[in-house]
């Protein structure tokens, strides 16, 4: 079961958010105000807490409303009351489908917000790029003026991606199926994880990745 916030005079509770599987170390969690510890199942996630990982450290968070991700490589990312603020790895966040969302689940990059919602996306941020890739459904992505000139706002459709190299944004592409289907083999988070991900199915019908040559 989720944790649940109770706040006074408001009959609702909220959910918090939980670490639900940890397939490989070094991964960490730091709640607010408090020093950081090793991730465990079942952790309760309150707040801004701040989540990190070491090659090869992976792990799966559940979010409210069948919403979740999960991050890798050397990675750095906060919880936030609107998203998550992606400071550098890799992560793979999703949408359940028939999920009942009020608002897109949200995932800021230095260059700029990917929105989602009943979708699956990927982002992979380091020192000089940052790579934004939908493998299933409709992913708008926003740039913020720290990314320069150069992209307007894009909506990524399945097998898309948009990129931004060492100062500059790359024209958004679809990926070719080869090219798909090693991502697909090579994947981090794709791979290694007993925890279910409930739109792996709905990526692989969506790509034309179910029967490979």
């Amino acid at each position: 079961m989720l944790g649940l916030v109770l706040v006074p005079g408001v009959q609702a509770a909220r959910p918090l958010p939980r670490v639900v599987e940890v397939p490989s170390r070094p991964a960490f969690v730091r709640p607010p105000g408090r020093s950081e510890q090793t991730a465990a199942v079942g952790q309760l996630l309150p707040g801004s807490s701040l989540l990190r990982t070491q090659r090869p450290g992976r792990l799966q968070v559940l979010l409210a409303q069948g919403r979740s991700f999960r991050l890798g490589g050397d990675a750095v990312m906060r919880l936030t009351p609107s998203g998550l603020d992606l400071e550098r790895g890799q992560l793979i966040a999703w949408v359940e489908p028939g999920a009942q969302g009020r608002e897109p689940l949200r995932v800021r990059t230095r260059v700029g917000t990917a929105s989602i919602e009943g979708t699956t996306v990927f982002l992979e941020v380091d020192d000089t790029a940052v790579t934004v890739f939908s493998w299933e459904g409709q992913v708008r992505f926003s740039p913020n003026p720290a990314g320069g000139e150069g992209l307007p706002a894009v909506v990524l459709r399945s097998g898309e991606q948009v990129a931004y190299r060492e100062g500059a944004w790359l024209p958004p592409r679809r990926l070719g199926r080869e090219e798909v289907m090693q991502r697909r083999r090579r994947s981090l988070l794709l791979n290694g994880f007993s925890a279910p991900m409930a739109t792996l199915p709905v990526i692989e019908r969506e790509l034309g990745l179910l029967n490979p040559p």
